[in-house]
């Protein structure tokens, strides 16, 4: 649930994540998220002389396994990625959902070996692969992008935190709100909040810690309320956010 920059279009619905929405801290005060400021990777590559290597990516294709070696840093231009990790005994959590103008796979700069979990595309996904190798000399060479990857991380780890708190103190009904929120872009200057990819049930009581059943029940409840619309693909209204910032 992670910072997005532009709005990819497939079939006409507009596939938007993680923007910075107002979370509530157990006090009920709400604040924005941190984001950090789109990166204009092609330039530093071309300074770098590092070779662009493009991957596409199909709806559910895998980007890498939990397991595998881990090579690479890899940066989403278009589309979206799903980080989870699956337990010894098979159950699944959803760490993170990405999209535009985020990298994932870092753990291998600093000396992960394997992927601690796994990375599924969304939606059709463009991504670029950056050998690890390569990254480690851009990141030494270049300043500038020295710079700007390390406030992505530490962005990326307020967000998390801000996730966690939701988590520990918060209600499932109010951690669904917030993460179709931040899924539908609310916030973001850039478009308004539109259409969601085509998400399960299963996959959103993942990501709020509950169950299937919990977010039927609400997901019922929001719709009934006009939060939110179901025509062909799901549309989340801005209304919703008086759930988040209800005491």
């Amino acid at each position: 649930m992670h910072a997005l920059f532009q709005t990819a279009q497939y079939g006409g619905a507009s596939v938007a994540y993680n923007i910075g929405v107002p979370s509530v801290r157990p006090s009920g005060r709400s604040r924005n998220l941190v984001l950090p400021t789109p990166f204009g990777l092609d330039s530093f590559l071309e300074e770098g002389r590092v070779q662009k290597r493009q991957i596409t990516l199909p709806r559910h294709a895998v980007a890498y396994s939990q397991g595998s070696a881990a090579t690479s840093v890899l940066y989403i231009q278009r589309g979206g990625i799903k980080l989870s990790v699956t337990s010894a005994l098979g159950k699944e959590a959803v760490v993170a959902m990405l999209g535009p103008g985020d990298f994932f796979g870092e753990g291998c700069l600093a000396g992960q070996p394997v992927r601690m979990g796994s990375a599924v595309a969304l939606v059709p996904t463009e991504l670029i692969r950056i050998a690890k190798a390569d990254m480690t000399r851009m990141l030494d060479q270049q300043h500038e992008f020295s710079n700007k990857f390390i406030r992505h991380i530490l962005g990326r780890n307020i967000r998390i935190e801000e996730d966690l708190v939701d988590q520990l103190f918060n209600s499932s009904e109010k951690r669904l709100a917030r993460t179709l929120l931040l899924l539908a872009r609310y916030g973001s200057e850039e478009a308004p909040p539109g259409d969601l990819p085509k998400l399960s049930q299963e996959t959103l009581a993942e990501m709020i810690g509950s169950t299937r059943s919990r977010v039927n029940y609400f997901m019922t409840k929001f719709r009934k309320l006009g939060y939110i619309e179901y025509n062909g693909h799901l549309k989340i209204n801005a209304s919703l956010l008086s759930v988040v910032l209800h005491d």
